[in-house]
């Protein structure tokens, strides 16, 4: 996991884990996200407290916004849409404020990224359509 990843954890509390899922509430949202995580690690996250993560998702569209809301839609289920401020950036990922931290790796097709609105850099605004299968990955229980 690179640092990258780690820099800007999700903090909240799983509710419950299904199968080889759970459903992650960030704190101070209404979300319920449903992710994807590593069978080994099922076993290793505790519901109902406090921890950390990182939410992780694939771009399949990525856009420049002039402005707007952080938010990750829908608010129940896996997400599919993710806009916010960039907090970080490198050249393959970017970690996007959506009401929580998203680490999202960027698409690779060049006609996926529409910069319209201008150039994708630290606080400006980014929608990205995502594909299915955003993950977390349990980082620690929160202070």
């Amino acid at each position: 996991m690179t640092s990258l990843s780690t820099e800007f954890p999700a903090r909240g509390k799983v509710s419950r884990v299904t199968g080889s899922q759970v459903v992650f509430c960030p704190s101070n949202t209404n979300y319920e996200l449903q992710l994807d995580v590593a069978p080994e690690h099922l076993k290793l996250i505790p519901v109902g407290l406090l921890v950390e993560g990182v939410i992780r998702a694939t771009g399949r569209k990525l856009l420049s916004v002039p402005a707007g809301g952080n938010f990750i839609a829908p608010i129940f289920g896996p997400p599919k849409t993710i806009q916010g401020r960039v907090r970080t950036l490198d050249e393959r990922t970017l970690v996007v404020q959506a009401g929580t931290s998203v680490v999202v790796d960027l698409p690779e097709q060049d006609n996926a990224l529409d910069l319209n609105n201008g150039t994708v850099g630290v606080g400006s605004f980014v929608n990205v359509i995502v594909l299915p299968g955003a993950t977390f990955e349990f980082l620690k229980i929160a202070d």
